[in-house]
């Protein structure tokens, strides 16, 4: 799911009401893929967030940001090439990853890092 700037702050973080305090929205885990239309990259990492999007169905939720398109949110979370992946747990703060990660490296992430699982 594509995310602007309103569905950003609903969904993942209001900034503007939490500037100094890191407080996430969701009711899930989640993966906020920064990417660009331009990007070679972007493209390959696609397909194998789609799969884990369909395998983790309803475990976490996958969105995406088009950094063209939404310059304030890549620049609040220091974005500066792409894809980035930001990993956001339930609790506790976010991690970020840069470049096309394997989906093996990815399932990892997702079993570590959001699901607390080994």
């Amino acid at each position: 799911m594509e995310l602007t700037k309103e569905e950003f702050i609903n969904r993942v973080y209001n900034y503007e009401a939490n500037p100094n305090e890191w407080k996430y929205e969701g009711d899930k885990p989640c993966i906020v893929d920064f990417h660009a239309t331009w990007c070679a990259p972007c493209k390959m990492l696609a397909p194998s967030l789609e799969e884990i999007n369909q395998e983790y169905n309803g475990q976490i939720y996958i969105y995406k940001v088009d950094v063209d398109k939404s310059p304030e949110l890549a620049a609040i979370f220091g974005v500066r090439s792409v894809p980035t992946l930001l990993w956001i747990p339930l609790e506790g703060k976010p991690s970020i990853s840069q470049g096309a990660l394997p989906k093996s490296q990815l399932e990892s992430i997702v079993n570590k890092t959001l699901l607390n699982k080994e």
